[in-house]
């Protein structure tokens, strides 16, 4: 994925094995001074300018067709990194390959810190998302400029918004946006009138809101059929 530079503290163990006492581990120690027993919160920067939240951005990839239960689906979301800043989110994005440009059946998720891209995370077991199908071509300017209408706080939902999505399909690209609260049908109207702006959508696009619940059960009964998940 052409990634560099991730910061995000995977490699915080060295420094809990004291039993090792040679030479080099000593030196790599002194060289690695960001190494501690304990992960590292992720914070701005000196003059960087801060997000109000933290977010993650997460890839996942998969064979259609292959079976896939909720567990297997958990393993094969990848974290790529966490930032907190306008400067580190850019340092992340300008690495990562666009949607437009990714092949077979994958996803891009990016959702605030803390929160899995589940349905089942207890911050989205309530909510729901909207949809939007795009045809092929559009998916990385419409994903670029959700995100940076999430990370600019232009939703205006307080701390409704989870996170966002682009899955990159054979005959089209769907982007969501997922919210925490379902049955709040002002501030769905709101997500919803917002990405209608920020997206540039033409007057007839369909925009679908779908319920986490209502998504895991039309997994269910397809996943009792075809034993596939869906997602």
């Amino acid at each position: 994925m052409g990634l560099k530079d991730d910061d995000s503290g995977d490699h915080d163990q060295n420094e809990e094995n004291n039993t090792q006492k040679d030479s080099e581990k000593e030196k790599n120690d002194r060289e690695k001074p960001q190494s501690t027993t304990k992960r590292k919160a992720v914070v701005p920067g000196p003059a960087e300018h801060p997000l109000q939240y933290n977010y993650t951005f997460w890839y996942s990839r998969r064979t259609p067709g292959r079976p896939t239960s909720s567990q297997s689906y958990e393993q094969n979301i990848k974290q790529i990194g966490t930032f907190a800043s306008v400067e580190q989110f850019w340092r992340f994005y300008s690495h990562m390959v666009r949607p437009g440009d990714l092949t077979g059946h994958s996803d891009f998720h990016l959702f605030k810190e803390g929160i899995k891209p589940m349905w089942e995370d207890d911050a989205n077991k309530n909510g729901g998302k909207w949809i939007i199908r795009l045809r092929k071509g559009l998916a990385s300017r419409c994903w670029e400029n959700l995100i940076l209408a999430m990370l600019g706080e232009q939703f205006m939902v307080g701390e409704e918004i989870c996170g966002a999505v682009v899955s990159v399909r054979f005959q089209e690209d769907i982007i969501s946006i997922w919210n925490k609260t379902a049955s709040d049908q002002a501030t769905t109207a709101r997500i919803r009138d917002t990405l209608r702006r920020v997206l540039n959508l033409p007057p007839n696009t369909i925009m679908e809101y779908k319920t986490h619940t209502d998504s895991i059960k039309a997994w269910e009964e397809f996943h009792g059929l075809v034993n596939s998940s869906g997602r």
